[in-house]
């Protein structure tokens, strides 16, 4: 309904129910579209309810729940008036999307686990279980670094499958392994340490983030046999031993024993990012190397690729020096992992449910690798893996046949057909001449889209 006060020329769209929220809407809306202008006099109480013809109470109520918002003003023994400061409207303005926000509809990018396998059931059950065993003060904003029950069935599953040797004590439960990795970064800087070095390639995203903070990063160069030991130069590194990336190699025995020694001499650092060292296909995966010096490596293990990324759950197993240090960055930091997922994932893995579901998706990207694998060998163009590339993982990186197409010549082909991988290019730390190649996400697409996203990534590359 519209109507009009005798003492201002005001339309008001309002349904004039007898409900001081309702009139307060119209009245909001009216000073935001600056119908009712700053500085203007509003009608009084009074004249209000005889114009619509409800309670004066009901006017009176909106009026007193926008001054308190701060759309009007009143002063003793003054009209009441539009505030000032909300005199000019502001325009709502619909926010582009940004550029790189697109769905493919053949998703190949690297660095996912297959969505729609997740576990649902299995979650869902260790979900009721942990809440109806909740006590109230699980869901209080509990310890910094992380609900207790996760920490201990951590360390109990991170001992029996990746050899990793710790205690409760000594696990940081993260939002993500990017704020475990800029947790250790701000570590560092405490301790007055100012260089990290990366593998060369790796992820340029996790590269940013000590960059980000004033650190000094470096690429150092990656063989068949891992990271070049001898060519480090800062106060701690940045490795991927079981299942390199983007190359897929694994980082030999005398390099693990030479770089666990330059960490226990107390030259740097070690980090190493165990991001999916579960999926080893043709043996028993590889342990960890904090294994190896359990005093000197902080790990890094993650749930995104086993589970989903939308849990942002990951965790940091620290040598004991650095426990307070995390712990103060991260209380100070916020962005806590959430408490419910933690106790969900606890009981997940408590239950045996976790291990299955690593088994069952072990099996199927095994199988989607031999597919890939199989469909390159069929191609007129002569692509192929990157040399020394192990059997595992949820990725394979491939080396561009040189008398081919260029990178973002085959993903601009590709994004026209809607599918999407990534590009080794980017990953290179240093600059001059590097293979080119894709790094093929085989885990990322649903179970029914693998056999046709397939098809149409090899007819991508073919081209």
């Amino acid at each position: 309904m519209s109507r009009s006060s005798p003492q201002l020329d005001l339309h008001l769209d309002w349904d004039g129910r007898a409900d001081s929220r309702g009139l307060a809407a119209a009245l909001r809306t009216a000073i935001r579209d600056g119908r009712l202008p700053a500085g203007s006099r509003v009608p009084s109480t009074r004249a209000l309810a005889q114009d619509f013809g409800i309670a004066r109470g009901t006017v009176t109520r909106a009026y007193e729940q926008l001054v308190v918002e701060g759309f009007l003003l009143s002063r003793q023994g003054a009209p009441t008036t539009v505030a000032a400061r909300l005199g000019d409207p502001d325009d709502v303005e619909d926010v582009p999307p940004t550029a790189d926000w697109s769905v493919p509809h053949w998703d190949f990018r690297p660095g996912r686990p297959n969505l729609s396998a997740f576990p649902r059931r299995d979650w869902l059950a260790a979900g009721r279980r942990a809440m109806r065993d909740a006590s109230p003060g699980d869901l209080d904003y509990g310890d910094v670094q992380g609900h207790p029950a996760l920490r201990e069935a951590l360390a109990d599953y991170l001992g029996r499958v990746r050899a990793v040797v710790t205690t409760p004590d000594r696990i940081v439960i993260c939002n993500g392994y990017s704020q475990a990795l800029w947790l250790l970064s701000k570590a560092l800087q405490d301790m007055g340490r100012d260089a990290v070095d990366f593998e060369d390639p790796s992820l340029p995203q996790l590269r940013a983030i000590p960059a980000s903070l004033g650190l000094t990063v470096r690429g150092v160069p990656v063989d068949e046999g891992g990271i070049d030991v001898s060519a480090l130069r800062g106060d701690a590194v940045v490795v991927t031993p079981a299942h390199q990336f983007p190359l897929g190699t694994t980082m030999g025995s005398a390099r693990r024993t030479e770089l666990v020694r330059s960490a226990k001499t107390g030259e740097r650092l070690v980090v190493e990012d165990d991001y999916d060292g579960e999926f080893r296909f043709d043996r028993q995966p590889v342990g960890s190397l904090q294994g190896m010096a359990p005093n000197h490596v902080a790990y890094a293990g993650t749930a995104s690729k086993t589970l989903a990324p939308a849990l942002r759950l990951a965790w940091l197993v620290l040598p004991p020096h650095l426990v307070e240090r995390v712990r103060t960055h991260k209380r100070h930091g916020g962005l806590h992992a959430p408490m419910l997922e933690q106790l969900t994932l606890a009981e997940l893995i408590r239950s045996g449910a976790y291990d299955q579901h690593v088994r069952r998706s072990r099996a199927t990207y095994r199988w989607r690798r031999e597919r890939l694998l199989e469909a390159l060998d069929g191609l007129r163009l002569r692509h192929v893996p990157f040399p020394a590339a192990i059997d595992a993982g949820l990725h394979l990186t491939i080396q561009l046949d040189p008398e081919g197409p260029a990178e973002q010549e085959v993903l601009a082909r590709a994004r026209k057909r809607s599918v999407d991988f990534d590009l080794l290019g980017p990953c290179w730390a240093t600059r001059g001449e590097h293979p080119a190649g894709v790094v093929i996400g085989y885990a990322a697409p649903a179970d029914d889209a693998f056999r046709p996203g397939l098809d149409v990534l090899m007819e991508v590359l073919d081209r």
